[in-house]
Parts: C-alpha cells; structure tokens; sequence
C-alpha cells in the first residue's frame, strides 16, 4: 500500500503541475490566433518538443514496446519508419509551410489548404474546410479514446480503481488545462511531458538491459525462448512479403505530413530561422525515444517470457526493476505520451469546428473540446480496442486525407479547387475501405494505396489549377 500512494503522490504533483500551467497559459489567450497557434510566438525547444510529443502517442511508449515484446528484432523497422517521418516533416514541411502560412495567415492546416493563390470561389473554400473539419472530427475520435484508454490501463494498475474509472480522471485532466490554456497550454505542456517521456525512455531501457546481462545477454536470453522470429531482421516466409512488410511499415513515416495536430506546430513557429535548432532537437529525441521503447520491449520478452497484454510490458518492466518514486515517474512518463497527444488532437478538432466552420469564437471552441472528449471517453470505455492498431488506422486516415495535398501545395504550388477535394475524401475512403479487409504484411496495402491514389489526383490537379 505504501508503494501505491508513493506512485499515487508523484501523479497527483504530476497532474496539479499540469494544470497550473493551463492556469498560467489561459492569461495568454487573448484572440483566436492566441488560442489556436499560441499568437504565432513559439520557440524552438517547445515547438520542436511540442511538435513530437504531439506525433508519439501511447503508441510510442505502449504501442511499439509492445510490438517489439511480441515481433522481436524485427520491430527495428518501427524505428526507421518513424525517424524517416521526423525526417520528412522537418526537412520538407517545416520551412515552407512557416513561411506559406504565415504569408497567407492561415491559423489552421486545413484553412491553409483550402485557401490558394487565385482560388476565388468561396463555395469550393468553404466546402473544402468543412469536409476537411468532418474527417479531423472523425479520425480524432479514435485516436484520442486509445490515448484515453492507454490512461485507464496505466492508472488501473497501481491505483485502487476501476479502468472505467481512471480513464474519467484522465481525461478530466487533459480537458480541463486545455479548456483554460489552448495552444499554449498544449505546447508547454508537450514540451514538459516530452522531458519526462525522454527520461523513462532512457532509464528504464538501461536498466532492463543490464538486469539481463547487457546485448550479449540479450541475444542469448532471446534465443533461450526457442522462437527463431524473434531474431529475425523480418520473419516473413517470402522475399515479397518480407518486402511488403517492410514497405509497408515504412508508409507510417509517410503518414506524418498529414498529421494536423503536428505540422500545426511549424506554423506556429516565431521565426524560421529557428528551425534547424528545432529540427535538431526533434530528431534526437524521436531516436532516443523510439529506440529506447524497442529496446526495453526485447529486454521486457527476455525477462518476462510471456506477458497477458503486451502492451503492459513498459509497466511491468518499471514495477520490477525501480523504486516506488521512480516506478511513478514511470507512470507519470506513459501519462505524458498520452497527454501530449491528446491535447493536441483535442485542441486540433476544436479549432476544426470553432474555426474551420467559421464559427470563429473561443467558447466555441472549448465546448468542443469538451464535447469531442466525451465521444472518446465512450469508444474507450465501451469499444476498446488494442492501441498500436487503433492509432496507425486514425494516423493513415489523417495522413492520406492531408499528406498529399499539403506536400503538392508547398512544392508544386495551388491545386484545382475540384481535384483538391477529390485526393482528400479518396486519400481518407480508401483509407478506411482498405481497412476493412484482410491486412497485408505490414499493412502495406492500407498504407501506400491510399497515398500513392491521392498523391496521384493532387498532382493532377496542380497542372489543372
């Protein structure tokens, strides 16, 4: 018991840090632009960490240990999926869409891309941003009730309630300090919660390989479950599938243009010139973090042997090997990747609403925080599903909807008002039909054609433009 309030002191300072720092952003929040991009006035450690904490979900804590708990080595593929994302993103997002945005004052992804040069039929703009707000709304909904089904499973396990229960408190944090601070709140939140998970991705992977004897002790401790997957670089039984599984888990890293409540940190961004420091620290963390998460659920598959939900390794792992203060930071940590995220989306589907239906007002906007986060606190508690799989469907939906017209818009220029509309429903249908059938390896069939189908319209439809 003493170890359960032990835990239970380091989330509640945890959670009250929190939400003082939503008290302190709500005093910033002076208009829209306040609200929804922080005035524009973002440095670049916070949007560098704010930009990928938002991208690492529970996913990246829970989700990829769990996959390399049960994939084995071959979960390093996870690892050069997301970095080519953080890659992309950084390299050939970030510097023009901060300058295109802020020369064109688009508050919202999807403002941006439903506004360009010559476009001067305000039906076609206006249709474009609500079916743009429609998809967000839809695909968020799912993507923030894993994030709160994450929350329930991670307070269900050291503290004396039920998981209905603790994804209620979960949520009532994210949406009370998004409900007072917004974009700020959000962002300065994100970069706290990014320090956190960056420090359990670190310690506990460190400490769970030298409880198993380090990498050599590794490899024998994998190869003593007498499982020859787990050594494989790909377990596939052909060179195609092999081909396919790794192709296709490379698609995730393609889905991170499309992501809004990512590349939205970019056009928040206070001046351009700050965008190497930030790319710089970015991409370090995402290494460190996603390695670190591989690693530990190998070390987790040597030390545990079989576990009920792998996705409880990182959890297990931390209430074996640390003491009670350092298990809560660990907690504290898988709290931090669900918050992150969360914030963001939620923040993301307010502004869909309250901005890119033109409602245009901040209450609006806060009342659908509140509403959206209900929705998801309902698919949580009543239709859970698994997180790594509910999450990569929400993230390819977004990412084929906006990826491909984003990246034709700010390398090619404007695209047809017709055909722009057009590569975003087929990128987001064919999301969701594809995913209605038998998955491929890797899921390279929901992952690419949706994609190279949208891409394909929208560079059809920047000649027409």
């Amino acid at each position: 018991m003493n170890q359960t309030y032990t835990i239970l002191t380091v989330i509640v300072v945890y959670q009250v840090i929190l939400l003082g720092i939503g008290w302190w952003a709500s005093r910033r929040n002076h208009d829209n632009e306040d609200f929804y991009l922080g005035g524009r006035k973002l440095g670049p450690v916070v949007a560098s960490l704010s930009a990928a904490t938002s991208s690492s979900s529970a996913w990246s804590l829970l989700g990829v240990s769990g996959a390399a708990f049960a994939w084995g080595i071959q979960a390093i593929w996870l690892i050069v999926a997301v970095m080519a994302g953080f890659l992309i993103n950084w390299f050939l997002v970030a510097p023009r869409l901060h300058r295109q945005s802020h020369a064109n004052g688009a508050v919202t992804v999807v403002e941006f891309i439903a506004k360009s040069d010559g476009e001067q039929d305000a039906g076609k703009v206006k249709r474009t941003r609500w079916i743009g707000a429609l998809i967000i709304l839809f695909c968020f909904a799912f993507y923030i009730a894993s994030q709160f089904q994450a929350a329930g499973t991670t307070f269900a396990r050291v503290l004396p309630v039920t998981s209905e229960m603790a994804i209620i408190i979960g949520a009532t944090v994210v949406l009370v300090y998004i409900w007072l601070g917004g974009f700020w709140a959000a962002s300065v939140t994100d970069a706290l919660q990014g320090m956190v998970m960056l420090a359990v991705a670190l310690l506990l992977p460190v400490l769970a390989l030298m409880k198993i004897g380090g990498f050599s002790g590794l490899i024998t401790g994998l190869q003593a479950l007498h499982d020859p997957g787990l050594l494989a670089i790909v377990d596939q039984p052909g060179l195609l599938t092999a081909m396919l599984f790794v192709v296709g888990l490379l698609g995730i890293g393609f889905g991170y243009p499309g992501q809004p409540h990512v590349v939205n940190r970019f056009m928040a961004m206070a001046d351009a010139g700050q965008i190497p420091k930030a790319r710089l620290i970015a991409i370090i963390w995402g290494f460190v973090v996603f390695a670190g998460m591989v690693l530990l659920g190998l070390c987790g598959r040597v030390l545990l042997g079989e576990l009920g939900d792998r996705e409880d390794v990182l959890l297990v792992v931390g209430e074996q090997l640390l003491h009670p203060v350092l298990a809560g930071v660990v907690i504290a940590g898988v709290l931090s990747a669900i918050m992150s995220t969360a914030d963001s989306q939620l923040l993301t589907a307010a502004s869909a609403v309250s901005h890119d239906m033109q409602h245009r007002q901040m209450h609006t906007a806060r009342w659908v925080v509140l509403g959206i986060g209900a929705i998801a606190v309902v698919l949580a508690i009543f239709f859970p599903q698994a997180i790594f799989s509910r999450v990569l469907f929400a993230w390819q939906a977004l990412g084929a909807a906006f990826g491909p017209v984003l990246m034709v818009m700010l390398w090619r220029g404007p695209i047809q008002p017709d055909w722009k509309l057009a590569a975003i429903l087929t990128g987001f249908l064919a999301t969701i039909v594809i995913s209605l059938f038998p998955n491929a390896p890797g899921d390279f069939a929901e992952r690419w054609i949706p994609l190279v189908l949208a891409s394909a319209i929208a560079l059809y439809g920047n000649k027409k433009a």
